[in-house]
């Protein structure tokens, strides 16, 4: 069996509540198992709390509190946790954030634009600025680290997830940024392709209509919990589980991915436009 990797509690909110409870835990002598006993969560579910890696629900808490005796302390600090996971992004997107951490597929489209989990540096500035452009430079500076570190689940280190994205040809051929940031935000796609991190498609302009065309979708599977789509526009996001439109969308997302190039093509196209952007010799 594998040494235990221990939590470094000085790397965030999470990662110290969760560093406590196992600390807790451990010093009452009890397992993962003893302590979620008489509840609906799984050893699995508390153990990822114990990482850092997921929210502590407030009814798991106040059961963890009974449990090891800690007079309410986790069930008060969850309140923190979810302030701290939530620094940077909207409080629309805090259900979403999460459950991308703990995806086992993910599938994205957004209408000419690249979704988040892909961005550079560059290209996330760009869209913070679109939609703040009053910002501070620290609030923008704040917004943009968040959007980065999403990019985290791609890392070896992680369990990373089944992503799959559909981008429109019109993000190759309308760039939103100077040539030289615009290829490297489409080498950074191209290179996540080629390492075998993500899967990518792109629809051709010419494409027939389709469901999607009018906004994004994130569509998302667990390995422990039912999938939930998520959509979002300038200034909201709503996250859907009810099965007969997660089906819907599904079944929307599916006819978009047949319609889009192969994923060799598709990789071929995106890397061929980073170098006639780095050259000077994309069109107009």
């Amino acid at each position: 069996m594998p040494a235990r990797k221990d939590v470094d509690g000085s790397e965030s909110v999470p990662a110290f509540y969760g560093s406590e409870l196992r600390w807790k835990r451990e010093e009452a002598g009890l397992t993962l198992k003893d302590v979620v006993k008489d509840c609906f969560y799984s050893v699995s579910y508390l153990s990822e709390i114990e990482r850092g890696q997921r929210r502590m629900p407030e009814d798991l808490a106040a059961h963890v509190d009974r449990v090891l005796g800690t007079d309410g302390f986790f069930r008060r600090r969850c309140e923190d946790v979810r302030k701290a996971r939530r620094v940077g992004h909207a409080d629309y997107f805090a259900r979403a954030l999460e459950a991308e951490q703990q995806a086992k597929t993910i599938e994205e489209w957004y209408p000419g634009l690249i979704p988040g989990l892909l961005h550079t540096a560059a290209y996330a500035r760009m869209m913070v600025l679109a939609t703040h452009p009053l910002a501070s430079d620290e609030e923008v500076a704040v917004k943009v680290t968040a959007r980065l570190a999403r990019a985290q689940i791609f890392e070896e280190d992680h369990k990373t997830p089944m992503y799959w994205v559909v981008l429109d040809e019109s993000v190759l051929r309308e760039p939103l940024l100077p040539p030289e940031e615009m290829a490297e935000q489409l080498e950074r796609i191209a290179e996540l392709g080629r390492r075998r991190r993500i899967v990518l498609q792109i629809l051709p302009r010419k494409s027939t209509p389709h469901a999607l065309m009018m906004g994004s979708v994130t569509a998302m599977t667990f390995p422990d919990a039912p999938p939930l789509i998520y959509i979002e526009s300038a200034y909201s996001g709503d996250t859907i589980d009810d099965p007969a439109l997660v089906e819907k969308y599904r079944r929307s997302y599916d006819q978009l991915r047949a319609a889009a190039l192969p994923p060799e093509a598709s990789l071929a196209m995106v890397e061929a436009t980073a170098e006639e952007f780095r050259n000077g010799k994309q069109a107009h």
